[in-house]
């Protein structure tokens, strides 16, 4: 028969889980605006795996934070404040082109700054590692069953639970020497990653993207304007996709270029209402515009033709509960974005701006035409993530997200020289942290699923 005790502890774990819930639901609630009982698409889309739970769910991160649930060690919190992506995990660095779509320089790179703000670098660095955590368990449970995967394996190695730890070892100890870089020589800060040796595993992906510039040997097919546009026919004009476009009605078509077209840098020759992107924004408008000259008349203009994303942005997902840290950070959510990611960036994006419209704040950035992402599956399958790739893939991000933490103020190397010296003897602990908060992220995932499977 229970104890006293023990029915006291089991009515404290009782409370302590209907609590949980309770903020999970506060959150969820408060920042896209639906109940998560009523099962709405994103939420689903969560509900998934751990991993795609904590994509969207950044504000739940940043109030686990501020309620000490999840505990950073004290003396990261000391270095000078810096540009930080707010929603930093494995998914949001990939290759771009420097400049935007015209740009011929392709490079690796942070790639999402919808949540950037003015924070601690060690909200970017926790969340990283966390990530890490959760694509091992993402890993590990497809090849169980439990996760569904888009596409069948072509290789079922796997990497290991041991990995997560080592990868997030690579990951602290990369952006570690990319800190003490650039407090060496400011220069440094100048530095990109647009080479990746054969062995590499960023090799690959590389390559696709370098295919898809203007110019690529892949232009016409994989290219941005190439998925979403269909180049053979003129005049041109957004593909028949229903589940990707919504065609817009001619008066709101009228009313939005006649708003927009003054940001970009040529004429719009046709716009769409973008469906069901990204994941922590997946329920925010969104529209894309096909720009390019009036006097379009040849394949050869292609090279002036490109995607313009118009964004509707909300608040960054630290700022509710971190919203005295920066004045920079009271600045509307759209310009806020723009800031960081001109900060962040060695050469910012040419089309990139924000704007007000029906009372609300819109983000203006290039589609670059060789963008390529990194999904999980990407990292944690195969012989070559199980050789060390998983490791090589964290330790590439940690230089990368240094480099752009570095660009935050670029009139000395406080930041830098801080982080150099207190984070060496926090990286133990801070893997601890993020080794204990991804188990309560795959808990809050398995909630979530209850609520839709039963």
């Amino acid at each position: 028969m229970p104890t006293a005790q023990h029915k006291k502890a089991h009515v404290r774990t009782t409370d302590s889980k209907i609590e949980r819930q309770k903020l999970i639901h506060r959150e969820l609630e408060r920042v896209d605006h639906q109940d998560p009982t009523l099962g709405c698409a994103k939420h689903i889309k969560m509900a998934s795996n751990p991993f795609v739970f904590l994509r969207g769910s950044a504000q739940l991160f940043y109030a686990d934070l501020a309620k000490g649930n999840l505990k950073l060690p004290e003396a990261l919190l000391t270095p000078p404040l810096t540009t930080v992506m707010g929603d930093c995990h494995t998914s949001n660095f990939g290759f771009l082109s420097e400049e935007g779509a015209h740009g011929e320089s392709v490079i690796f790179a942070p790639n999402d700054f919808d949540d950037a703000c003015i924070g601690h670098a060690a909200w970017d660095l926790a969340r990283f590692c966390t990530s890490l955590a959760l694509c091992v368990d993402f890993a590990e449970g497809a090849l169980a069953g439990r996760y569904a995967l888009e596409e069948a394996l072509d290789d079922d190695q796997a990497v290991s639970a041991a990995q997560r730890r080592t990868a997030m070892a690579a990951f602290l100890e990369q952006y570690l020497a990319t800190c003490q870089n650039c407090a060496d020589d400011a220069l440094n800060r100048n530095q990109v990653l647009d080479r990746f040796k054969k062995k590499h595993i960023l090799n690959a992906p590389y390559k696709k993207a370098k295919k898809r510039i203007w110019g690529g040997k892949k232009f016409m097919e994989k290219s941005s304007l190439a998925k979403e546009v269909d180049l053979s026919k003129q005049p041109m004009r957004f593909r028949d996709r229903p589940e990707r476009f919504k065609p817009l009605s001619a008066n709101e078509a009228r009313e939005l270029i006649h708003h927009f077209e003054p940001y970009m840098d040529d004429n719009i020759l046709d716009i769409t209402e973008r469906l069901n992107a990204g994941t922590g924004s997946v329920n925010m408008r969104r529209f894309y515009c096909l720009v390019g000259p009036e006097t379009f008349s040849s394949e050869d203009d292609l090279e002036l033709c490109h995607l313009v994303e118009i964004k509707h942005q909300r608040h960054a997902a630290p700022l509710y509960h971190f919203p005295e840290l920066s004045a920079v950070n009271r600045l509307n959510p759209a310009h806020l974005t723009v800031h960081c990611q001109q900060r962040m960036q060695r050469k910012p994006d040419l089309v990139l701006d924000e704007a007000e419209w029906q009372d609300g704040h819109w983000l203006i950035r290039s589609r670059h035409h060789a963008r390529v992402g990194i999904d999980p599956e990407d990292i944690v399958f195969g012989k070559q993530a199980v050789s060390g790739g998983f490791e090589q893939y964290a330790a590439t991000c940690g230089q990368a997200l240094a480099l752009a933490h570095c660009r935050g103020d670029r009139r000395s190397t406080h930041f830098e020289q801080a982080m150099a010296a207190v984070l060496p003897d926090q990286i133990e602990a801070l893997i601890n942290a993020c080794d204990g908060y991804a188990e309560q992220v795959k808990e809050d995932c398995r909630y979530l699923q209850g609520l839709y499977l039963g």
